[in-house]
């Protein structure tokens, strides 16, 4: 596979680099895997840094000039680049080393094309930049977001830079978010995917310049071509000056979540 990607536009490269990433996540599952501490309670496993290096390698050949920044591997490259692809090789790395399968491969071109893969689904979210698919069993559907669910993932985990102004506990405990939605805890990425995908109504998490993280630029990729609202938690545009996180499936409920936020 690695040989032909060279013939492959950059969607295609993203969807073949978390495919190769998923095939070891989901290869090496279940199996008695050593932590390696990566500090305040952060830790990889050995299928993290196996699935980079089979992401890397997929990257490499099909665009062998491109800067790559890994979650493991860090920067490759020239920082500043003109294209630089973003790899999150196992994103959920706690969920997968207790048994959860809830776990996600992540494949960014900053500014472009992107994929997250759902290694034991199958499914593979992807975008060109403009529009937003998800592909399974070898059938490529659009990806449309709805509010239907009335399901919102929220992010738990720290740390918490907009305490005590925002703190997604509280939310949670919001009287006006508690008659509009009912809370799900993911801890994945995936879950981004899964709004651009109709399974969720929208995602809220906080933390800082979450466009430029191996761990967000891809499912804001697929949620910004899939026509969802993607703002941080002020209401304003992400990016280095942004802070959090939210994404609706639509412009209701995007409107609505501010309102108790900011409340």
């Amino acid at each position: 596979m690695v040989d032909s990607c060279a013939d492959l536009d950059d969607a295609g490269v993203a969807i073949a680099a978390v495919r190769a990433g998923a095939d070891v996540v989901r290869t090496m599952y279940g199996q008695r895997l050593t932590r390696i501490d990566k500090g305040a309670g952060d830790f990889a496993t050995a299928a993290d840094v196996e699935a980079e290096k089979s992401i890397l390698g997929v990257i490499r050949a099909a665009r062998p000039g491109d800067a790559v920044l890994g979650e493991e591997g860090g920067q490759q490259g020239v920082a500043e680049a003109a294209r630089q692809w973003l790899v999150d090789p196992l994103c959920g790395t706690l969920n997968y080393a207790v048994g959860n399968m809830l776990v996600a491969v992540n494949v960014a071109l900053r500014g472009g094309a992107a994929a997250v893969a759902d290694p034991f689904s199958g499914e593979v979210f992807f975008t060109d930049g403009e529009t937003a698919w998800v592909r399974d069993g070898g059938a490529d559907v659009q990806l449309a977001p709805t509010s239907a669910t009335r399901l919102v993932d929220v992010n738990l985990d720290p740390p918490f830079p907009g305490a005590p102004m925002f703190r997604a506990v509280d939310l949670l405990a919001h009287p006006r978010f508690v008659e509009q939605f009912r809370p799900r805890v993911v801890s994945t990425t995936l879950a981004l995917a899964w709004v651009a995908a109709g399974k969720r109504a929208a995602y809220i998490t906080d933390g800082d310049d979450l466009s430029g993280s191996v761990h967000f630029a891809a499912g804001i990729a697929l949620c910004r071509a899939a026509g969802c609202v993607v703002t941080g938690i002020d209401g304003g545009p992400i990016g280095p000056a942004g802070r959090g996180l939210v994404v609706a499936a639509d412009g209701g409920t995007h409107r609505l979540l501010m309102s108790v936020i900011r409340s």
